[in-house]
Parts: C-alpha cells; structure tokens; sequence
C-alpha cells in the first residue's frame, strides 16, 4: 500500500459548468493516486490557480467576464478565502504567476495583462495596474484583437512574458516591483495563425516552448536572460503525419525536470503528445502521442517528483493520472478521480 504524500493537489474547475471551484487532493507518494479531501466555491470559475512558493497560499482567477483574482490560506482543513475577490481590471483572467511580490493575470477577452500586490499577509491589494495589449491576427474568427493567455516570469525572475494567441506574439516585460507597472522590452513575433498559448522553459532556463492552440505546435526559441530576448528556433507539430490538423486545439505543455521529454495536452484529439528534446533543448522530436484518459484534456501538470503526469480532462469531468517511463518517457495510465469541468493542476 502506498502513503500519501505530504503534497496536496489543487484543481481548479468551471463552477458555472458544474465544477466543484477548487478541489483539494491527497498524493499518494508511490502511486500518484489522488484523493478527493474536499472542495470549495468561494469564487465562481477558478479556472487556473498557483501556489506561493513558500506553499503558504494559493492564488485563483475568477474567469469571469468581471474578472478577479483571490488569495486562500492552505490549511489541514483545506484552501481558506484570505479576503474578498480582488477585481483585475480585465475579462476572463485565464491564467495567473506570481513574481516580484505582485500576482499577474493575463486577460483573455479584454487582451491585457494585470499586477495587483500581495501583501505579507498572502492579501491582495488593488486597484490592478493594467497593460493593454495591441494588435491582431490573420485569424478572423479567433483573431480579431489581442487575447493574452498567459504570463510566466523567466526562470531569473528578472522579466515577465507574456503570451497572447489574438496577435500571434510573445511580449517580455519588465516589472516595477514599487509601482506593479509592467514596460514591454520587446514583442517576439512567431508564425502568423499560430495562435500561442502557454509557455514553458527548460529547467536549464535558456530555452522556451510555446504551444499553439490553433494549429497544433510547439515553437522552440531561445531565452536569453541578460538581455531578455527570445529568439524562435524552430517547431514540431504535435501530431503524426496523418492526423489532420483541424479540431485539435493543443492547451498545455510541461517539461520533464532532466530536460529530456516534453508533453503537450490536445484537445480534440484527446491525446497527450510526448516529445523528445535533443541535449541544448534546441530540438523538439514526437515520440508518439497517447490517449489522454477524457475528453477535453485542458492542463497538464507534472508532479514535482517527475514520476507522475496528470490531466484535466475538461468536459469528461475528471483528473486522470500517469506513470511516466524514466527512459522513454511514454505516459501509462494508473488511474483517475471525478472532477468536473476540471481546468487545472497544481501542487503545494
């Protein structure tokens, strides 16, 4: 019999899809197995969530079309709302990181991107410090104006980047620790219709992955911290040749803490694409691609021990979770818990 880990997941879900809000779960430490403790809907639709490093606190969107973000204690009892919903000053906040003692959100329909203080206490304060992102895509439907999708700061936690599928581009910015202002340094252009998603960076922090949503690839480019410029190298598409592109909508990526594989959640395809990286990172290769235990598969979150890959299947309703092959790095499904309208993983 395997013991429960210290850990605990969150998982964040739609409540206005029948989704429980935020979902706390035992790991088990040799199985990954998860174990429903309990839940809580203190803000409607938190969709995508994150953990104070010191694992202190957890911090939610509320994607909603008054956007808002909420910090919560993390207790034995479970996630504890800190204070009243914050405003973001933004529409349907989709994700969130926490940098230079501000949490970020980057706003999907209204194409911005929000800083609001925390406080030593885990509080927000506001009023949130807005950046407007500016453009378009070639993509009409899907296209018409900026849609920031998310922010990550680099691995230094010099600079912040931030992703946005409306104008096909990544902006890197930096951010004033005093006043929560972001300046853009620079707007990294990658292929037009592309559609950039997420981001991730290699443990080593010189190279960057993007995943795009609206067609299914994932573009390498290298980071260079000091200057804080991202260079695209290349990209792999996220299914095998004779998979046709259209209905797949790729939503998250993770990469192994060796920097050898890399994994890719695909919508519609309902498949967890695993790639190979070469020895610099500079080369992305598809292995192969594997069911992703649901239907909708929305995030994707590794566990911190590397063993275990978890998704969450959106409209099956349920978190399933993988043994991952240390040599070829090809998940195996181990099992799975009810979560529905799950959006996302996180551990603390």
């Amino acid at each position: 019999m395997g013991t429960t880990d210290n850990r605990r997941a969150y998982i964040g879900s739609f409540t206005t899809a029948g989704g429980l809000g935020i979902t706390a779960a035992g790991v088990d430490r040799e199985t990954g197995a998860l174990t429903v403790l309990g839940s809580t809907d203190a803000v409607p639709n938190p969709s995508y969530l994150v953990t104070s490093p010191d694992g202190r606190y957890l911090y939610a969107v509320s994607e909603t079309a008054n956007g808002a973000a909420a910090g919560f204690a993390l207790t034995p009892d479970g996630p504890q709302l800190l204070a009243p919903a914050v405003p973001v000053g933004g529409a349907d906040p989709t994700h969130l990181a926490l940098t230079a003692g501000h949490l970020v959100t980057a706003n999907y329909s209204s194409g911005s991107v929000s800083t609001l203080p925390v406080r030593a206490d885990g509080t927000l304060r506001g009023p949130a410090t807005v950046l407007p992102h500016q453009g378009s895509g070639p993509r009409t439907d899907r296209q018409e104006g900026p849609h920031a999708h998310a922010v990550l700061p680099d691995p230094g936690g010099r600079s912040l980047l931030s992703v946005d599928l409306g104008t096909d581009s990544v902006r890197v910015c930096a951010l004033d620790p005093a006043g929560g202002s972001l300046t853009v340094r620079d707007e990294v252009r990658l292929r037009p219709g592309s559609g950039p998603r997420h981001l991730a960076f290699h443990p080593r922090g010189d190279r960057a992955y993007v995943i795009n949503e609206l067609d299914p690839t994932v573009t390498v480019c290298r980071w260079d911290a000091a200057q804080a410029t991202l260079t695209p190298l290349g990209e792999t598409r996220l299914l095998p040749d004779e998979v046709p592109s259209a209905g797949t909508f790729p939503s998250a990526l993770v990469i192994s803490p060796d920097g050898r594989f890399a994994w890719a959640a695909n919508r519609g395809h309902d498949s967890i694409s695993v790639l190979c990286l070469d020895g610099p990172g500079d080369t992305a290769t598809l292995v192969t691609t594997v069911p992703c235990g649901g239907h909708w598969p929305r995030d994707l979150a590794l566990h911190p021990g590397g063993r275990h890959l978890y998704a969450a299947n959106e409209r099956s309703g349920d978190v399933t979770w993988f043994a991952v092959d240390p040599q070829t790095g090809i998940p195996a499904r181990t099992g799975s818990i009810e979560a529905p309208a799950a959006s996302c993983v996180v551990f603390a």
